[in-house]
């Protein structure tokens, strides 16, 4: 199973970026995807995660400005990032609960993590 991500990039505060994170590989099945982000000197932090049912949540910072959503195949999830803030400056990393095909249950996987820098 790998997740690959990609969207990040640099852009002014008040811009908007998209991330994506695609998930192949031998899967049965999908319980939960999302990102996380982490800055320097920080803990890495759940920004947003998306479950097969279609439930969302958020961290507080970035309620009402980002959108966590799943295409229909449900393996590639979008961050749409709007009004973007320098205190969003971090790498930031996929994340998804994954029952990969022949194994008992789900495992946590993670993506490669991008860059996103919010800066003037």
């Amino acid at each position: 199973v790998q997740l690959q991500a990609s969207g990040g990039g640099l852009v002014q505060p008040g811009g908007s970026l998209r991330l994506s994170c695609a998930a192949s590989g031998s899967i049965t099945s999908i319980s939960t995807m999302g990102w996380y982000r982490q800055a320097p000197g920080k803990q890495r932090e759940l920004v947003a995660a998306i479950t097969g049912g279609g439930r969302t949540n958020y961290v507080d910072s970035a309620e009402g400005r980002f959108t966590i959503s799943g295409d229909n195949a449900w393996n590639t999830v979008f961050l749409q990032m709007n009004n973007l803030k320098p205190e969003d400056t971090a790498v930031y990393f996929c994340n998804g609960l994954i029952w990969r095909r022949g194994s008992p249950g789900f495992t946590n996987y993670w993506g490669q993590g991008t860059q996103v820098t919010v800066s003037s």
